[in-house]
């Protein structure tokens, strides 16, 4: 498959997905009396791997596919509403504001309309759009593998501003507070001025930044491949402490009553305090986790490149049940009306009933 020249690291973080192999596969067994919910409500098979996480917007599916195709998919059915043929692999996720949807795919960020998949504007950069955009106040923001950080207008596409990483940009950013935060393969987390661009801090890892922050009560958590979690002041950029996973974080956390979920390419999934960033619990899969944890109703969803689509008791760990797709999992699942969306590298975007916990004894692992 063709692509632009980048950096062994970016490259390494999107054939992952794809080439990785394993034995582990079929749907596991769990005690049923546990649980309820996780049946299979619909799947539908795109032409390639599905990297890019669905995003769900009145009861409409988006997502991006490796066929070249971002899809509109009927939340409820699975059955195909619209595509749009960019024509180049789409790997980033899907951004819907305002009745329009942003999407990269190889140089160009896309806006195409909701309803009817038709072309709005396009904006070329000058590498690879790997990274998810995100929409706040009329503006579009993202990264590129050219090494800079874009704001658009969101209704022209029209360049508000762009600031120049010393890496490339697979990173997908985040906006809090009037700060556009995003990572790159530089090694930095970059906090910039979203209406102006201006740096407001930068701090340094030993490695390339994929994670996709997030911030939570005035502090900013993400991941580097240099394989620590980090929690730096939102406003400072100055480190309250990090922890230490064997491995690669490219991995997105989540926080959620004082704990931070993360996985890592160690294979874990970790539960720490979100105060010290002490362990709390590991749960160990079969293989690198790139997926990101979602949680919802005390249950965390998250998939593995080992195949399947893991839901963990949030407060223990314990796995309450996993599907076996045909391929490795590193789309990050989502949830809406009590359904759980996620894609696969079989091709496919699968739909499940939400997993319910119903007994206190749940099976080990």
């Amino acid at each position: 498959m063709a692509k632009s020249k980048t950096v062994s690291s970016a490259a390494r973080f999107v054939l992952a997905g794809i080439f990785l192999l394993s034995a582990w596969s079929g749907a596991q067994t769990v005690d049923r009396s546990a649980i309820s919910g996780g049946q299979l409500a619909w799947s539908f098979p795109t032409g390639n791997a599905v990297l890019s996480s669905p995003t769900i917007v009145k009861g409409v599916v988006y997502v991006g596919s490796f066929d070249d195709r971002v899809y509109a998919l009927n939340a409820s059915t699975g059955a195909a509403m619209w595509s749009h043929v960019t024509p180049y692999i789409v790997y980033s996720s899907p951004a819907v504001a305002g009745g329009d949807v942003y999407v990269g795919s190889n140089p160009n960020l896309y806006a195409l309309d909701a309803t009817t998949g038709n072309k709005l504007w396009i904006y070329a950069t000058g590498g690879v759009v790997y990274s998810s955009p995100v929409v706040a106040d009329g503006v579009v923001y993202f990264g590129s593998v050219d090494s800079n950080v874009y704001a658009l207008d969101a209704q022209t596409g029209a360049r508000l501003w762009s600031y120049a990483t010393k890496g490339p940009i697979v990173a997908s950013p985040i906006v809090a507070n009037g700060i556009v935060y995003i990572g790159s393969d530089d090694g930095s987390m970059y906090a910039l001025d979203a209406s102006s661009g201006a740096n407001l801090w930068s701090y340094l890892t030993n490695l390339s930044v994929h994670s996709k922050p997030v911030v939570w009560s005035g502090v900013l958590y993400f991941g580097s491949e240099d394989g620590n979690v980090y929690a730096l002041s939102a406003t400072s950029g100055s480190l309250i402490w990090k922890f230490n996973t064997t491995r690669s974080v490219e991995s997105s956390p989540t926080v959620q009553n004082g704990i931070v979920y993360v996985g890592s390419d160690d294979r874990n999934v970790y539960a720490l305090s979100a105060r010290n960033g002490a362990k709390l619990w590991t749960y160990q899969t079969h293989a690198d986790i790139l997926s990101s944890p979602t949680l919802a109703d005390g249950v965390i969803y998250v998939g593995s490149q080992d195949r399947n689509l893991y839901a963990l008791d949030a407060t223990s760990g314990v796995k309450l049940w996993s599907y076996g797709t045909g391929g490795s999992v590193q789309s990050t699942p989502a949830i809406a009306n009590g359904m759980v969306y996620v894609g696969s590298n079989d091709g496919s975007v699968y739909a499940f009933t939400q997993v319910v916990k119903t007994a206190m004894q749940i099976p080990t692992q």
